[in-house]
């Protein structure tokens, strides 16, 4: 490991380290300033600072500063799948993305429904060091929706699991999501669904719509998603449970969650860089590079989705990165596993979807990258504004120059990206975890 990279003592508290950032811009506003992180705290905001003996200096060249980035919804695949990702190369991809925080998927082989599993995945991630790394556990032992898993337990654990999903399967039963949600309570935690109603997506492999009925390809209507997103909603509303409905994918969806805010009812939401840019007619041609669960939508579903985002309908960004090896890609559309890669392509997607239309500001940027997700999963050292005494959690971004995605130079060990050879309209230049920089100049410290 390098010896810029964070690491754990013995209490397993990362260790925080020194940096000054030069010529820098908070929330892309005013002049260049320089910031000074010290014992993982900021510790001097201005024109002229005093240096710290031992500091890392980084020149910003008058970039945007940040806070750093959290996901509330990545897959790691370790345990089990370390020839797709393991927690060092997501981290890295994490790191690389502006992230200082993610959450790590349950759908692990062996399942991460248990206190074990889900504090290795913690312990693993602070030994690497890049990025906070914090275990989701299952809702339900092996993901297969019939017995509460071990909540409490990993609740309780080193891991302080926070936040429980089946995610990559839907909570479909009724009694045991309302049950998941009470206990859920209690625990203070939460509770992310995959809104997938399984009985109306049967051998589906595609939005239900024009497109799919013209290439032959199995339907996935949005009802789908609705209905699972109505009937939790009205769940937690009867608990008095927070319920996060994940990678939100349709115009009804939107609209659904609007009523549920509106009604008082604890919910909120999370939107992915795809679903904001990209359409089902990316499916002409067949490549399963573009299939994913849920699926690529119409341009109705991804316009409603940007203005939801910019209105706080939908709460945040999640990357939904899920990396795949090359043969579980390269095969027949029906046979191929959904999922795309998403950490070190997500701020590009947000500006050109967002910032560019003038949609949001940098601020509104911060908002759904770093403080909503922060808030949502009780993170009270992420995402917090960038000022004197606050964590030295910091994202560098230079908006002015493009760089173009090639899946076998990104830092995951798989390569499935949909954007391959697209040109993406911003570049993170340097991420810094309590104090400790972790990616510049395009490499990762670890």
């Amino acid at each position: 490991m390098s010896a810029h990279a964070g690491t754990a003592d013995a209490t397993g508290s990362a260790r925080s380290g020194s940096v000054v950032l030069h010529q820098v811009r908070p929330y892309g506003e005013g002049d260049p300033v320089d910031v000074v992180v010290t014992d993982g705290q900021i510790t001097e905001i201005g024109a002229t600072v005093t240096v710290p003996a031992g500091a890392e200096e980084i020149d910003g060249n008058g970039g945007i500063l940040l806070p750093g980035f959290v996901d509330m919804h990545t897959h790691l695949r370790e345990p089990g799948r370390e020839d797709t990702e393991t927690i060092r190369s997501g981290s890295r991809a994490a790191a690389l993305g502006g992230y200082t925080a993610v959450f790590a998927m349950a759908n692990t082989n062996p399942v991460a429904d248990n206190s074990t599993i889900t504090d290795n995945v913690w312990r693993t991630g602070r030994e690497v060091g890049l990025v906070d790394v914090h275990p989701v556990g299952a809702v339900t032992v092996g993901l297969k929706g019939e017995q509460l898993a071990e909540m409490g337990m990993m609740a309780a654990g080193v891991g302080n699991v926070r936040m429980f999903s089946d995610d990559g399967k839907c909570v479909h039963d009724p009694l045991i999501m309302r049950r998941a949600l009470e206990y859920a309570k209690g625990l203070g935690v939460l509770i992310a669904q995959h809104a997938e109603e399984p009985r109306l997506t049967v051998g589906a492999i595609a939005h239900e719509g024009p497109t799919a009925a013209r290439l032959g390809l199995a339907g996935w209507p949005r009802a789908a998603e609705e209905s699972i997103v109505v009937r939790d909603a009205l769940l937690a509303r009867d608990a008095g449970a927070r319920v996060h409905i994940c990678h939100a994918s349709t115009e009804g969806t939107v609209e659904l969650l609007r009523w549920a805010k509106d009604q008082g009812i604890s919910v909120t939401a999370e939107v992915t860089p795809h679903h904001l840019l990209l359409t089902d007619a990316r499916l002409e041609g067949y490549d399963p590079i573009n299939k994913v669960n849920p699926p690529l939508r119409e341009e109705r579903d991804t316009l409603a989705l940007r203005q939801a985002l910019a209105d706080g309908i939908v709460d945040c960004v999640a990357t939904d990165h899920a990396p795949h090896a090359s043969q579980e890609k390269c095969c027949e559309f029906s046979a191929a596993k959904p999922g795309m890669l998403g950490l070190q392509t997500a701020l590009p997607i947000v500006v050109q979807t967002l910032v560019e239309p003038g949609l949001l500001d940098w601020r509104g940027v911060a908002r759904v990258m770093s403080e909503r997700p922060a808030q949502i999963v009780g993170l009270t050292d992420q995402g917090r504004p960038i000022a004197v005494g606050e964590p030295g959690n910091l994202t560098v971004v230079d908006p002015d120059t493009p760089w173009v995605v090639h899946g076998d130079e990104l830092a995951s060990l798989s390569s499935n990206t949909p954007y391959e050879a697209m040109s993406m309209p911003a570049t993170i230049t340097a991420t810094v975890l309590r104090g400790v920089v972790t990616a510049a100049g395009g490499q990762a410290r670890a």
